[in-house]
């Protein structure tokens, strides 16, 4: 064997290890990349930390929201236990939103514990809200919304109605405030409320404890004396 050919043999053996030694070592660093993508994987399809699934209603969301709530949520029959008796109410279903609106507000919970702090005897009492923090907190995981007015559909302010105030905060189109309500008491009604808050249901027992609670006496921002409490409201449809 010529000495040239013996130069080729040993550089052929040299780069044959060489690849192989490299092949080796690939192998090796590679294995903790491939390990790194499964753990990455497994982190991606871990259900999202329970801090990420709270849901809160937007002036965004909450149409959506209540369309789909609506279709599955069709009770309309309700009563308030108050500290002076109960009040049974009737939700409209052509005011779909709001009747759907307050179903939700009732199946969280919310007007447990709120008051009747605006009581005007021969006019109206509202409720819905309280200068107890835990309303504010209540509120606070609920979200913050309006509701679009909806004032056409042959309901007018008669004795008995259920309407929901409007927002009093930079509110040109009159949208509702979601949390509150207000009961028609006056007995021939109060007509010049029609087409400025959205009515949505009526009183169809307990008119006897609406007329209690409006006889209250108040100070002067019409807030009851002694609270008068909303104990809870509950959903009392037969279905």
């Amino acid at each position: 064997m010529n000495f040239s050919k013996q130069i080729f043999i040993v550089v052929l053996i040299i780069l044959t290890f060489g690849c192989n030694s490299k092949s080796k070592n690939f192998d090796k660093t590679s294995k903790p990349n491939q390990d790194a993508k499964v753990f990455e994987k497994k982190e991606l399809n871990q259900a999202p930390k329970k801090e990420n699934d709270k849901f809160t209603l937007t002036d965004d969301n909450v149409i959506d929201f209540l369309f789909e709530y609506e279709k599955n949520n069709k009770e309309n029959h309700v009563r308030i236990h108050t500290t002076f008796g109960n009040i049974d109410i009737l939700l409209y279903a052509n005011t779909p939103y709001h009747r759907s609106n307050f179903i939700y507000l009732t199946k969280k919970k919310y007007f447990d514990g709120t008051q009747f702090y605006r009581v005007i005897n021969d006019f109206v009492i509202q409720a819905g809200n309280s200068d107890n923090i835990k309303v504010s907190k209540k509120r606070k995981v609920i979200g913050k919304y309006l509701l679009p007015n909806d004032f056409d559909k042959g309901h007018t302010h008669k004795r008995g109605i259920v309407s929901m105030p409007s927002s009093s905060v930079d509110n040109p189109y009159k949208m509702a405030s979601p949390f509150e309500f207000f009961i028609v008491q006056k007995k021939d009604g109060a007509h010049h409320l029609d087409g400025n808050y959205t009515i949505f249901g009526k009183v169809i027992d307990g008119m006897e404890t609406v007329d209690k609670i409006a006889n209250l006496p108040t100070d002067n921002r019409d807030w009851p004396l002694n609270n008068v409490y909303i104990n809870k409201v509950l959903i009392i449809n037969d279905n």
